[in-house]
């Protein structure tokens, strides 16, 4: 019988080391190029269709939409999407990176980085959004791009070692503060953001508590990413209100599993 730990990923020991020391990690070619043009006409599909299950975070025109053009939940209503977001070799990187036993998907957005007004996403944590307890570490996010991507239009930075500052309080992502404001002692001063380029069908992971940003889109092209949330297996939910969870007859302080957020990775 064919195990998840047989699922052949690219992530090698160093990835490994790295991500486990800085909270984030760049991996390239995680996808062949004809995997690549095939979730581009997917993504294409899924963010231009109204479906009833994904959630549009925006309208165009509003503030946030200048900030990313995000759609939530696109498995529900693309069935092509969601063989990507429940792509095996996808949720077996991230398990191996954590370290977790097994890897539950949460949630999965399509980013479009818009070009023309543009703004930059601000430094920001993602674990302060999420609905779980405080004592579930080990949440991240692939974040694969569809556009080889810069500082012209929306690469991604991280600040390395950041996730060890533990959970910070969340940002107003169009009106921001200053993330470093909320932390003590001048605890980042000493790690440098790094920025990370990538080509079209590469990817970066990133700890839910790693401070992060991405450049507006100066170009004239949107930039094309899926990014999809994992959580080890046993996470627990907080009861907090939130469009991923409300509705899904979760029980607050009890593991989140169920139909939405399936367990895509296990160990042996």
């Amino acid at each position: 019988m064919t195990t998840q730990t047989q699922v052949q990923t690219p992530i090698t020991q160093a990835h490994i080391d790295f991500y486990r020391e800085n909270g984030f990690v760049q991996v390239d070619n995680m996808i062949t190029p004809e995997e690549l043009a095939e979730l581009r006409e997917y993504l294409e599909e899924a963010m231009q269709n109204d479906g009833d299950r994904a959630v549009n975070t925006d309208k165009k025109g509003g503030l946030y939409y200048r900030v990313l053009n995000q759609k939530v939940n696109v498995w529900r209503d693309h069935a092509g999407m969601g063989r990507y977001t429940a792509h095996p070799r996808f949720a077996e990187s991230a398990r191996l990176l954590a370290g977790a036993s097994g890897m539950r998907l949460f949630h999965d957005h399509g980013l479009w980085k818009m070009p023309g007004d543009s703004k930059e996403t601000p430094w920001h944590q993602d674990t302060p959004y999420w609905p779980v307890n405080e004592k579930n570490p080990g949440m991240m996010s692939i974040w694969l791009t569809l556009d080889d991507v810069d500082e012209r239009n929306g690469c991604m930075a991280f600040v390395p070692k950041s996730n060890r500052l533990g959970k910070l309080k969340g940002i107003d992502l169009t009106d921001p503060q200053n993330i470093f404001g909320y932390v003590e002692g001048g605890q980042a001063d000493t790690q440098k953001p790094v920025v990370v380029p990538l080509k079209a069908g590469s990817c970066t992971f990133h700890d839910g508590l790693t401070f992060h940003y991405a450049h507006a889109n100066s170009t004239d092209r949107p930039r094309r990413v899926l990014a999809i949330i994992y959580m080890p297996d046993g996470v627990t939910y907080s009861g907090d209100a939130h469009v991923i969870t409300d509705g899904a007859g979760l029980e607050k302080g009890q593991p989140i599993a169920g139909p939405r957020f399936p367990l895509l990775a296990r160990e042996g």
